[in-house]
């Protein structure tokens, strides 16, 4: 089993991955970052799957993957949350994943990702915080 990159470091890979973009991919990787981060300053960075940034608090909020046209911000439980301000455009057909794809010139509505990103991270330390109930014996 691979250790886990510690925060640290996980931080300053997606920094690297930043600076090595170098384009508005890069642009809007560190904003969406910077808008998590405003939303919940206890995210956690983690870099996982050779190289996707992932932001954690009580489990996955979501992922910060970058491709050749869109920025895609992949919320592991994103099914479950709702999402009045439509942000969700991409993976709509699962059952647990929702993800944004962002492209070029898009605009990032800032305060309904906030939103977004409390509602997942509400949605994971709902789920830890409850003790599971004892079975009783059949006897």
């Amino acid at each position: 089993m691979k250790r886990p990159i510690p925060v640290a470091s996980a931080s300053a890979f997606i920094d690297e991955k930043i600076k090595e973009l170098g384009d508005w991919r890069g642009k809007t990787l560190a904003k969406v970052r910077t808008i998590i981060h405003q939303a919940d300053p206890e995210i956690v960075e983690e870099w996982k799957w050779m190289g996707t940034p992932v932001f954690s608090h009580g489990g996955i909020v979501c992922t910060g993957e970058t491709y050749k046209s869109v920025v895609k911000m992949t919320f592991a439980k994103g099914a479950a949350l709702k999402d009045p301000s439509g942000l969700f455009n991409s993976s709509l057909e699962g059952n647990v994943r929702r993800a944004i794809d962002i492209r070029e010139g898009d605009k990032v509505d800032g305060a309904a990702l906030k939103d977004l990103i409390r509602a997942a991270v509400a949605l994971n330390l709902k789920g830890k915080s409850k003790p599971k109930p004892k079975r009783k014996s059949p006897l």
